[in-house]
Order: structure tokens, then C-alpha cells, then sequence
């Protein structure tokens, strides 16, 4: 099993310390959850999905009903349908706040309806296809920005074209483009040592950078009002805000 990169430093800023033992009514929603994973019951699972459901990168989401019963055994491995299987409601389940409903140290979550909303555990057979597309994705990129170790995220404002990856250790890299270019050519700009900051226990973070007396900071919305931008891009100079824009998240 696999945990990404982000999660990982969400459950350091303390994500599972705001966890509480779920009541009467959200166990009964667990257990209807457990009950379709045992019985493998993937058409009523599919019922059951907030999608698009996020896959890690360079992973695609899984988009619809149709697309999660092909993929159902990928998610789902046999290891992750035991664990689910066994698991007791009020003893490996927890509510955290915003979050919804989390299994273990987070490997699924559910929202209050029991619906399934993030599954963060990697099987074997994703973690190979996902090495695959990494390949793939690596080898359409600019020459200079090809090493990292994960990709995170690409977002897309009216203005630029904006990659962050992850070079290991918590290490980011910021490479950004005019929104005409594509990323197989130079980026205009490259900055590493980016600093990862979680917002509250919702899951909203930023990631920054500085450069030159520049600041650029890149803030992702997991839990906000209803048109909040999924992301904002802010480039500032000192105490002076140069610019703030709306982003779009986009699959490499």
C-alpha cells in the first residue's frame, strides 16, 4: 500500500487528532459501506460514489459508474477488501470534522451519507500503471524538468501555465509557462524548495515559493463555498500583491 505525498503531511498537521468515535446513525452507514465491500457488491458501491473519484497522479479519475466497476479491482485489492471486511465500525472507523468519515489512518474516506469520496490506499496493480504513465508523462516534458520524484499538481490560470512536483523530502518544484505554451517547452520559470502549509483540518493547503524577493503561492480549496476556484495563485512582492488568480486543476 501507497499513501500520497500530501496526505501524508495532512496527517502530520494533525488530521487524525481531530478524529471522534462516529455515532449510531454514521455506524449504520458504515456498516452498509462494509457490507457491499464483503459481499463485493460493486453496482450498489457504484451508487455510492462522489465522483469524479481522484486517483493519484498521474493516475485518471474515475469519472462515472461505468468507469468504476471496470477499475472496481484496482482500487480495491484483496488486501484492502480484508481490512475493509474485518474492520469494525467503531473501532477502525472515525469522524473528523469537514473530512467525513475515515478508515484507519485515512486509507478511505466516506462523507456523512456514506457516500465514498476518497480512497487513498495504492494496490500493487495501480502502482504499476501508474509507473508506466509517469514514464509516458516524463517523457513529453521539458528536458530540464523530467526529474522528480511525484508529480502533484498542474493548474491552469487565464494567465499561466503552472506544474508543482515533488522532488522528494517535501522538496517542491514550480515551474511555470505562459497558458499558450506547452510543457514540452522551456518553462519561463523553475523554483524548488517550495513550502508546504495545511490550512485548518479540512484538507485546504498552499504550497509557496520565493524567488528573487518574489513570493508565489499556490493555495488548493479541498473544502470551501460552492464557487470557490479549486485553486489561487497569488504572486506578490514583499507586502505588495502583484496578482491573484483563479485556477483551474488539469490532468497533466
Amino acid at each position: 500500500m501507497n499513501k500520497t505525498p500530501i496526505l501524508l503531511l495532512l496527517l502530520s498537521y494533525g488530521i487524525t487528532g481531530a478524529a471522534q468515535e462516529i455515532n449510531a446513525e454514521k455506524r449504520k452507514v458504515v456498516n452498509a459501506f462494509i457490507q457491499c465491500i464483503k459481499t463485493g457488491n460493486k453496482k450498489a458501491l457504484a451508487n455510492k460514489v462522489a465522483y469524479p473519484l481522484k486517483r493519484e497522479l498521474p493516475l485518471p479519475a474515475i469519472k462515472n459508474r461505468t468507469e468504476f466497476i471496470q477499475r472496481y479491482n484496482e482500487v480495491f485489492d484483496d488486501s484492502l477488501i480484508q481490512q475493509i471486511s474485518r474492520s469494525k465500525p467503531d473501532q477502525d472507523w472515525s469522524e473528523v470534522g469537514w473530512r467525513g468519515i475515515m478508515f484507519q489512518q485515512g486509507d478511505v474516506w466516506l462523507d456523512e451519507d456514506g457516500r465514498l469520496i476518497s480512497v487513498n490506499y495504492q494496490s500493487f496493480t495501480e502502482s504499476k500503471r501508474k509507473a508506466v504513465l509517469l514514464t509516458a508523462e516524463k517523457s513529453k516534458l521539458h528536458e530540464s524538468i523530467r526529474v522528480f520524484e511525484e508529480p502533484v499538481s498542474v493548474l491552469k490560470t487565464s494567465k499561466y501555465l503552472i506544474r508543482i512536483d515533488d522532488l522528494g523530502n517535501g522538496n517542491y518544484r514550480y515551474a511555470s509557462w505562459p497558458v499558450t505554451k506547452a510543457m514540452s517547452s522551456k518553462p519561463d520559470i523553475v523554483i524548488t524548495n517550495g513550502k508546504f502549509t495545511a490550512d485548518g483540518t479540512g484538507g485546504n493547503h498552499s504550497i509557496t515559493f520565493t524567488n528573487n524577493g518574489y513570493t508565489y503561492e499556490c493555495y488548493f480549496t479541498i473544502i470551501g463555498a460552492k464557487n470557490d476556484p479549486p485553486a489561487t495563485v497569488t504572486i506578490s512582492k514583499g507586502n505588495k500583491v502583484l496578482l491573484t488568480q483563479a485556477a483551474g486543476i488539469i490532468t497533466p
